[in-house]
């Protein structure tokens, strides 16, 4: 099992939602965050002083997917998400020893696999 954190734009979620349902990816987590890549920051003028705002706000998505899907599953998080511009974010891989759920205290991969779509959002 694989973790995937991606760092998107806000208004990119509906689409990068759409591809995870595509590949079958039936769980996930939204954060809001802020940070600063390379697009760094601007600067604003606030009351007439000058102001550095240094940190973006974005998107952090977070599943957990099959070893053998998570490929596929990265290059259509990379595709849906991307603009063009400096700031469309950033996806990391992570490797997950164990997933538990809690309910039913069922181990293993066939924790994080619902048996049909969920179409978020729709």
């Amino acid at each position: 099992m694989k973790k995937i954190e991606a760092i998107i734009r806000h208004e990119k979620l509906q689409e990068v939602q759409d591809v995870l349902d595509e590949c079958g990816v039936s769980g996930l987590t939204v954060t809001e965050v802020k940070g600063c890549g390379a697009q760094r920051g601007y600067t604003e003028s606030y009351r007439g002083t000058k102001v550095n705002i240094s940190l973006r706000p974005r998107l952090k998505i977070e599943a957990v997917v099959r070893a053998e899907i998570v490929d596929k599953v990265v290059d259509k998080i990379a595709e849906a998400a991307r603009t063009g511009e400096v700031g469309d974010g950033k996806i990391f891989v992570i490797d997950i020893e164990q997933a538990v759920r809690i309910r039913t205290g069922e181990r293993g991969p066939e924790t994080i696999q619902h048996a049909e779509r969920s179409m978020w959002g729709h």
